[in-house]
């Protein structure tokens, strides 16, 4: 695929480019009652927090800290002693806060950034989770039993809130992935190895920070995340119904059939189309490289489907009236998965990102998938 490889290396120049530009962010304010107190601006990293600046802070409290800025949503903290801050920056912007010591965690203003002032929403919405948690803990007279079930029902009750407030209606944005990762005490409010719909949660979110942020080591983590929750659902739905399953397997290569409606209402099999050679392509029409993948998609078809060639391809698209308009003109199988990234199909395949394709031999066998092949047109030709 020519065009797509030439249109992976422009963007990476791209962000080579950007990379070299001395581009920065302030994060600054006053915290007010704190003389003499140390602020620390520390980053939130995947592998842990790092101290990048510190300030002693005066009568009047003011502060300013300044950082390169980075290529996708980035997070970051002010800290006094036990008293945090989260904020999230996502380009060169000025973020303005106000707080009031000793409780500046809950006790602070917000200006010059709608994710930071979201992500305030979620952490006092946190904090009142966790009082209400402890007030039921500490109730004697509810007993064990049914303080642990309303406790229960309460993160039940706010999980949906915030998946349908902040994680579903933007899930591109910092304080959606912000809000997958809220704890009381040491345990994690969304549960992405075993809770099926929590698994849906980080998928939406690891999907949607491919197409806006495609180089961000954050989303791939969401997807890493995403697809060993999924593998582990799998194994104890198998393991629920007797089905004995080697974890091992459900990374192996081989043909699993498929089984979905296409964009004209007819039930397709991927087994179907033995005898001929198949590239079985997992797409999301909703991204913003789409129409020229579809379009590379097209140049190959037309040259190589009068030989044998036929193009099964599995769409994860979310709006079905959307799925249809866009694929109504295309000459290849077009089936729509609706579970989308929580597809037990991909789990199947091993897909962790998408797009992602695989070719299929005249006699069903799966021979490569994408990271395997340098050539597509190459390896198509070898199996005609």
């Amino acid at each position: 695929m020519k065009h797509i490889t030439k249109l992976a290396a422009v963007i990476l120049a791209a962000l080579s480019v950007a990379s070299c530009n001395n581009n920065k962010f302030t994060v600054e304010g006053q915290i007010s009652g704190a003389k003499d107190s140390v602020l620390y601006f520390e980053n939130v990293g995947i592998e842990g927090i790092n101290v990048l600046d510190s300030v002693k802070l005066s009568d009047n409290g003011e502060f300013s800290f300044s950082e390169a800025a980075n290529q996708a949503p980035e997070f970051y903290r002010l800290r006094i002693a036990d008293q945090i801050i989260n904020v999230s920056i996502d380009s060169t912007e000025t973020v303005q806060i106000k707080g009031q010591y000793p409780d500046m965690a809950s006790n602070y203003t917000v200006s010059g950034s709608d994710n930071c002032s979201k992500i305030r929403e979620l952490a006092l919405k946190q904090m009142d989770l966790q009082a209400k948690a402890i007030a039921l803990q500490s109730n004697t007279e509810l007993g064990i039993v049914k303080a642990n079930d309303s406790i229960r029902v309460l993160i039940d009750a706010y999980k949906e809130e915030v998946k349908r407030e902040y994680i579903y209606k933007e899930p591109f944005k910092a304080y959606a992935y912000f809000a997958l990762f809220q704890a009381i005490g040491n345990y994690l409010i969304f549960n992405p190895r075993t809770n099926k719909d929590d698994i849906k949660a980080f998928a939406a979110v690891a999907t949607s920070w491919d197409t806006y942020y495609p180089h961000a080591e954050r989303g791939q983590n969401l997807h890493n995340i995403a697809i060993e929750g999924m593998k582990n659902q799998r194994i104890v739905e198998a393991q629920n119904a007797d089905i004995q399953i080697d974890a091992n397997k459900v990374q192996e290569a081989g043909v699993l059939n498929i089984s979905l409606l296409d964009n004209k209402g007819r039930q397709r099999n991927l087994t179907d189309l033995k005898g001929q050679v198949v590239l079985l392509d997992f797409h999301i029409f909703a991204m913003e490289n789409s129409p020229a993948r579809i379009l590379e998609l097209r140049e190959i078809y037309n040259k190589y489907h009068a030989q044998g060639l036929e193009i099964f391809q599995v769409s994860l698209d979310p709006d079905e009236h959307f799925w249809k308009q866009q694929t109504a003109a295309l000459p290849w199988v077009s089936v729509r998965d609706e579970d989308g990234v929580s597809s037990q199909r991909l789990l199947l395949y091993n897909v962790q990102a998408v797009p992602d394709f695989f070719l299929i031999d005249r006699g069903n066998n799966l021979v490569k998938r994408a990271a395997q092949i340098k050539d597509l047109e190459a390896e198509i030709k070898k199996l005609l």
